[in-house]
């Protein structure tokens, strides 16, 4: 395709240029995890391809240090390429196989714009040897994504369902009014509402599990279609056993190589996962800023850290601002989640040609996961407190405290009793209290039908 210069200072070359300057798109690299995967998947196919002698003795050592670097994101700055490029990915790959060739002929003192004879390994010979882009792209989406649930995601899951276990143990004796429809329903325990939310973070922490294991199998092997050609059939089963061994993950070939890199079912159902996590995480935030709110004019049954002024304008304003910014994140989670969603319904024939800006979403919405869940449980969470003497008053309040009535007086005369508390202003209590003799109730019996704390049993 002709000459093509490339910065001095690049490690990169032609292939990488080129991408460079035909996708000025987004001023957005492919994520970092996505490049480090791609330093391990080369690593790993150094060491196999060695051993299987289809690369020279003297090479493997050098492409196996290169390929390392790149992994432990040593040089993260040599790949440049925009995120909208190629649908394989194969522009990436080709940054890959460049840096690590170019980095090899550094590593053995020879100039990196010396002519290619003169260098020690070939970007597709060598370091490329027995892959192609349309099995190591998606080889490596999986990996990023794994490595990012295992070690960021699911510990902060983790952390912040300790922290509203530990808040519904701290809440369990303060009794409050529980609402359905939006409208005041029978008592409950602020520590039982907490503990739910505690449950849907175990039960996020299970998700996120199954995310990862949705994307234990590896498309590496399969080369350009998936039949495998010029890769040795031991070469898939090693390369991937060392993968899973450095990063800890149970990765494992694909059972279907054209599965694999034609369908992207798996890391769609990786984010589905996801999605469903958000969908938690944004109830649970917006259940917090509902009940903190006021914090004298509306709900204020708990308190919020305060964190930062609220307004420009009205002086001592204090905002739910980490509940808004988990609403947010999983705002763009669900965005997200429609874009690997049409990405994943795109493969055509045996290949999906949407790769890099799936791979951007998966791994962002990780990453903001992450962020997000560690900023709440620090910052809102662990600094909620009770008020107290507000929930009382508004247990006392509620006309669904009749409930328990019904029962013991009937449901019509119980409904009576609740219209009258509407339109008098007063309490159940107040009302009942008046007519002891005419419901059959003694003061015993109607302070124990109105027991707050029975009717929230736990």
């Amino acid at each position: 395709m002709g000459e093509m210069p490339v910065p001095a200072e690049a490690l990169y070359g032609a292939s990488t240029q080129r991408a460079v300057l035909n996708f000025p798109i987004s001023n957005e690299p492919v994520e970092s995890g996505v490049v480090h995967a791609f330093g391990l998947i080369k690593w790993a196919a150094a060491r196999v391809n060695g051993e299987l002698g289809h690369i020279p003795a003297d090479k493997t050592p050098l492409i196996e240090q290169a390929a390392r670097e790149v992994y432990e994101g040593k040089l993260d700055d040599q790949f440049p390429v925009d995120v909208y490029q190629t649908g394989s990915g194969t522009s990436t790959n080709m940054n890959a196989n460049e840096v690590i060739a170019n980095r090899c002929a550094q590593i053995a003192g020879v100039e990196i714009d010396a002519d290619r004879e003169k260098k020690p390994v070939h970007p597709n010979d060598h370091v490329n040897q027995g892959q192609s882009s349309n099995d190591t792209f998606p080889t490596a989406m999986h990996i990023a994504a794994g490595v990012a649930l295992k070690e960021d995601l699911i510990p902060t899951l983790e952390g912040l369902q300790h922290s509203l276990q530990s808040k519904a143990l701290e809440f369990h004796d303060v009794l409050k009014i529980g609402r359905t429809h939006l409208m005041d329903a029978t008592p409950v325990r602020l520590g039982q509402e907490f503990g739910g939310y505690a449950m849907q973070l175990t039960r996020a922490t299970d998700r996120a599990h199954k995310a990862l294991k949705a994307i234990h199998e590896l498309a590496l092997g399969g080369t350009a279609v998936g039949t495998g050609l010029n890769c040795h059939p031991d070469f898939p089963p090693k390369a991937i056993a060392f993968i899973a061994e450095k990063t800890g993950i149970e990765f494992r070939e694909a059972e279907n190589h054209f599965e694999a890199q034609s369908s992207k079912d798996a890391l769609l159902e990786c984010h589905g996962h996801l999605n469903t996590i958000a969908a938690s995480l944004y109830k649970i935030a917006n259940d917090i800023r509902l009940l903190g709110s006021g914090p004298r004019c509306s709900i204020g049954e708990i308190s919020l850290p305060a964190t930062q002024p609220g307004s420009s304008i009205m002086p001592g304003k204090v905002n739910p601002v980490m509940s808004e910014a988990v609403t947010m994140v999983a705002a763009r989670i669900f965005g997200n989640h429609s874009t690997v969603t049409w990405c994943g319904a795109n493969g055509h024939f045996e290949l999906n040609v949407m790769m890099p800006v799936m791979a951007k979403c998966v791994m962002e919405s990780i990453r903001l996961l992450t962020n997000v869940c560690s900023i709440f449980r620090e910052k809102c969470v662990e600094g909620i407190e009770a008020q107290v003497d507000r929930c009382n008053e508004l247990i006392e309040y509620s006309l669904s405290m009749v409930t328990s009535l019904a029962p013991v007086i009937g449901y019509d005369k119980a409904s009576h009793i609740a219209k009258e508390s509407v339109e008098s202003g007063r309490t159940v209590r107040e009302l009942c209290s008046e007519r002891l003799e005419e419901l059959g109730l003694t003061e015993d019996q109607l302070n124990s039908a109105l027991d707050a704390g029975k009717m929230a049993g736990g």
